[in-house]
């Protein structure tokens, strides 16, 4: 019966009449977690504060339709307003255990097409408190002249904190300060990092031996306790000493084991030790235990900087650092310097010319060289010198100058390097001097001057080197400044020309230059030459899928455009119908059209319709855009701003709900027939479907009918399908929710019935002294107080629920309850707050209406107060109120003299505008006013034939 009813004012004939209802997206930041304090110091600055480690809840709320799509998105400070990348799409952004560089500014945006997007922005200050650090540090001067010694200490003590940290200097128990002890002095310094006291002990006395505690404090802000350490002042404290069982240079053999110890040799409190490494972390296998570190077998890699350092938070700490360099040769070279003077780049007899050999070792400097001239030893003459630490090349690099170059001295050079006495092989370079030996060239092989291959597959670029001897090329790109290689370099060697490329893609397309090294042959200008490199790679079309709806009978023309591609040209076009091939379409010359293909659907019929695909292909692959054709409807677009939507009714456990709508492009398909609704309870399988007819529906115009007698509490799932000649259209769907008034900080005229748990946002607060109730009569103590508080809800219901205060025992004389209610974001200026309350006993206290304020802090003001018995009835009560800004509303029961000073209250309503200037009936049911929006109301002149028609369903 009850969906029946529904169903029939649902389908009562409509006459409509619209302005337009699409509206730009506005929105409004709300908390909804548990926010140790928000500020509203002005309409652009809202800052939030939340402590570390707690959970961060802001809701985005919006208006406008169509409805507006919310981003999230933060900047490091208010000095930014760029957006970074990373984006949170959802109304509620929720962050589980904030840390402290999650503070900042964040925006939320919300868009739906319509105007610019609306963004608004709230400031979260995530607030902390670490755990002090206490140092100590002394100064000794030894005034000789007047025959005495001052010593005075400094304990600094530092914190991180938000908001800054109060600091309580205590020697023992005792609190210090300036004006009690002459002989101490606390002050800020300047230039430190976090937050810094300093405990000046001048001139130490006898009763300066003693305990000092730093206790730092962020007052109890967001429930943060205060932290505290101490340190023990001795007249043995002194700072950590060090020494090293080994020099500060270990120079080692490979595969030796190393052993190093660092010894104490000062310090009160005891100093710890660790063992550190530069760069880079402790070698694996390396053991580090107090102050020995041992490395079994060490490698070359194991080379680098050990330091031990020793803290007892006296003083500086102490360091100690050992250069451990384990011996090592590699990458041999040689260079060819024709004469220098006379600009040669050729060997000539007559001429200079210098050999040059040089290794990257460990220690560089241990490193001997030795010539060697047709395997014997090279001889040292005034025409043959062999020097050491060329100023023109790399460190520690033997050169043997040849003056005045004869014939004679044609032959092989070998260049040996050597740890003279170390288990280290030794490293040669041979070098050939003769009438063949020439400088390079490079060039590029036929054909290779241009290499083009298809993404994904391997490469090779070559360039070719000619010479004796032939140095290794050098590879690097030209195009793109300071771009690195596939490998992920800006330079990468190859001994044979040849760079490869594993799995080219689009981005290495571009020029690469190959150039000849100045080492392992001449010292000369580099000879360099060009390859380009040219990826292949599918084409790139759009529309990847487009939705195209047109009405019967009118022409459709469906267009596939190449966005990119290489080669950049269609080179077939291949349309189908519902997998089906269709003949070619008229070919447009390429020069009109060289990217694009189109397809032009003379008339859109029922056959018509369907999916069409576009498979472009360029040679090198294809790709496809999808077209689904049809003359069906739009969605309807379902309307979330309706002023109260729901309408409870207490008596009868029902609620009824206000669904509008618009329709989504009307006018681009055949004129809207009807609409088949769908109403389906949650958790339940079966739904009723009728028809709804419709006259015809304009862009913007809005659509309205009233779902009645759905029962509280539960939801319903509503789905609308509009209908034309065609057929069915898109389907929109929407969960329908009972929800208790007053439960949004988008403020309404609803009444909370306080009938779930939630109590409509409802809080207890923290500070009172105890909490108020929710029963009804089926939970009340059967062993309650009698003679007060009152025996139903207003409704008269068994089942109705209210909130009251219990006054019994351990209750005393002025103890206070207070319930608060979410916050309010005010849009108006006047506002009136209705609600019932129950004031029946001889003990009664009082009943007061407090406001708070959140517009500079949070200020309670008192808006309303009641006091004594009022008779066992319930009353009403009308309080105005006028806030500065967002707000809150307080109830506060007090406590009066004895245990029959039960108060209840029941239905608080909070809406815009002023008071009635009488009380209402409160059995009366009043209707709230809309918004004026235009809607479709039921015609005046059927609701006789329906009532009719409804009371002889109910017969």
């Amino acid at each position: 019966m009850e969906v029946t009813c529904l169903l029939l004012l649902a389908l009562i004939p409509v006459h409509c009449r619209g302005q337009g209802v699409y509206a730009p997206a506005q929105a409004q930041i709300v908390h909804a977690g548990q926010a140790c304090v928000v500020k509203e110091d002005n309409i652009s600055e809202r800052v939030y504060t939340i402590r570390e480690g707690d959970t961060l809840m802001l809701q985005c709320l919006v208006t406008g339709h169509p409805r507006p799509q919310v981003r999230w998105t933060k900047t490091a400070g208010s000095a930014s307003d760029k957006f970074q990348e990373t984006s949170v799409f959802n109304e509620t952004l929720r962050i589980e255990r904030i840390a402290r560089t999650q503070g900042g500014r964040y925006y939320c945006k919300a868009e739906n097409g319509v105007g610019v997007p609306a963004i608004k922005s709230i400031r979260v200050d995530v607030q902390y408190l670490d755990e002090p650090v206490l140092t100590v540090h002394q100064t000794v001067s030894d005034v000789r002249g007047n025959f005495y010694q001052e010593k005075t200490v400094f304990l600094r003590c530092t914190v991180n904190s938000n908001p800054p940290a109060r600091f309580i200097w205590k020697r023992g128990s005792d609190t210090l300060s300036h004006s009690q002890d002459n002989g101490v002095d606390i002050y800020e310094p300047l230039y430190t990092q976090g937050e810094t006291k300093v405990l000046k002990l001048k001139n130490l006395r006898p009763q300066d031996y003693a305990s000092y505690t730093c206790q730092v404090s962020v007052r109890n802000v967001c429930g943060i306790p205060d932290k505290a350490i101490t340190f023990r002042l001795t007249n043995t404290t002194a700072p950590p000493a060090l020494k090293l069982s080994v020099n500060e240079t270990l120079v080692v053999n490979p595969g030796e084991n190393v052993t190093v110890q660092c010894l104490l040799t000062g310090g009160d409190p005891l100093p710890q030790l660790q063992w550190s490494h530069g760069p880079g972390p402790l070698p694996l296998g390396a053991l580090a235990q107090g102050g020995t570190l041992s490395i079994p077998s060490v490698h070359a890699r194991d080379s680098g900087y050990y330091n031990c350092t020793a803290t007892n938070n006296v003083g500086n700490p102490a360091k100690k650092t050992v250069n451990l360099l384990v011996r090592s040769m590699k990458n041999a070279t040689f260079q060819i310097t024709p004469d220098v003077i006379k600009e040669s780049e050729n060997i000539q007899l007559g001429q200079d010319l210098k050999l040059s050999c040089h290794v990257d070792a460990v220690p560089q400097e241990k490193v001997t060289y030795q010539w060697f001239k047709n395997g014997k030893p090279a001889r040292m003459s005034k025409r043959l010198i062999v020097t050491r630490n060329d100023p023109e090349l790399p460190a520690v690099t033997s050169s043997l100058e040849l003056i005045d170059l004869h014939f004679s001295d044609y032959g092989t050079y070998l260049c040996v390097a050597s740890f003279p006495g170390a288990p280290v092989p030794d490293l040669s370079v041979e070098v050939n001097i003769s009438s063949e030996t020439v400088p390079p060239t490079i060039s590029v092989p036929k054909g290779r001057a241009v290499v083009t291959v298809r993404e994904g597959s391997p490469a090779e670029l070559q360039c070719e080197v000619r010479g004796k001897p032939r140095p290794p090329v050098l590879w690097s790109r030209v195009d793109k400044e300071a771009a690195l290689l596939p490998s992920g370099l800006p330079l990468e060697e190859t001994p044979d020309g040849k760079l490869r490329l594993e799995r080219v893609s689009r981005d290495m397309t571009g020029t690469y230059r190959c150039q000849t090294a100045r080492y392992n042959g001449f010292n000369v200008r580099p000879r360099e030459a060009q390859v380009q490199l040219h990826v292949q790679f599918p084409p790139e079309v759009e529309p990847g899928s487009q939705d195209v709806r047109q009405a019967l009978g009118r022409p459709v023309l469906l267009r596939c455009s190449l966005l990119r591609g290489s080669p950049q040209r269609i080179a077939s076009a291949v349309w189908r119908f519902k997998g089906q091939l269709l003949p070619p379409p008229p070919v447009v010359p390429a020069a009109d059209a060289p990217d694009q293909a189109e397809l032009r659907l003379d008339a859109v019929t029922r056959d018509s319709s369907g999916s069409y695909e576009c498979s472009v292909s360029n040679d090198v692959g294809s790709a496809t855009c999808l077209f689904q054709v049809s003359a069906k409807a739009y969605s309807p677009e379902f309307y979330f701003d309706t002023p109260n939507p729901t309408r409870s009714h207490k008596l009868s456990k029902n609620y009824s709900y206000v669904l509008q709508w618009t329709q989504r492009e009307p006018d681009a398909v055949d004129p809207l027939l009807n609409y088949r609704l769908s109403v389906r309870q949650l958790n339940q399988h079966n739904a009723v479907v009728k028809a709804i007819p419709v006259r015809r529906v304009e862009k913007g115009q809005l659509l309205e009918y009233i779902l009645t007698d759905l029962r509280v509490p539960h939801s319903y799932e509503v789905r609308l399908t509009p209908y034309t000649t065609f057929g069915a259209g898109d389907m929109a769907s929407r969960i329908i929710h009972y929800t208790e008034p007053i439960n949004s900080p988008n403020l309404s005229d609803n009444t909370c019935h306080f009938e779930e748990e939630k109590i409509c946002g409802y809080t207890q607060d923290l500070t009172d002294n105890f909490d108020w109730t929710r029963q009804n009569a089926l939970t009340q103590n059967p062993k309650r107080s009698p003679n007060t508080g009152p025996p139903m809800d207003i409704s008269g219901s068994p089942e109705g629920y209210y909130m009251f205060i219990e006054t019994s025992r351990p209750r005393e004389l002025g103890d206070r309850a207070r319930l608060v209610s979410p916050l309010y974001n005010a849009s108006a200026k006047f506002y009136c707050v209705s609600f019932f309350y129950h004031m029946y006993g001889k003990h009664i206290g009082s009943l007061n209406l407090l406001v708070r304020s959140r517009n500079k802090g949070a200020l309670d003001t008192h808006a309303w107060s009641l006091s004594g018995n009022k008779g066992n009835v319930w009353q009403q009560a009308h309080v105005p109120i006028n806030p500065s800004g967002p707000f809150q509303i307080i109830f506060e029961g007090v406590r009066g003299s004895g245990y029959l000073g039960d108060i209840a209250i029941d239905d608080v309503t909070v809406k815009k505008g002023e008071c009635p200037r009488k009380q209402m009936d409160p059995n009366k049911v009043v209707v709230m006013p809309g918004r004026g929006r235009a809607s479709c109301q039921p015609h005046p002149q059927l609701w006789g034939p329906v009532a009719a028609l409804l009371l002889a369903l109910q017969r």
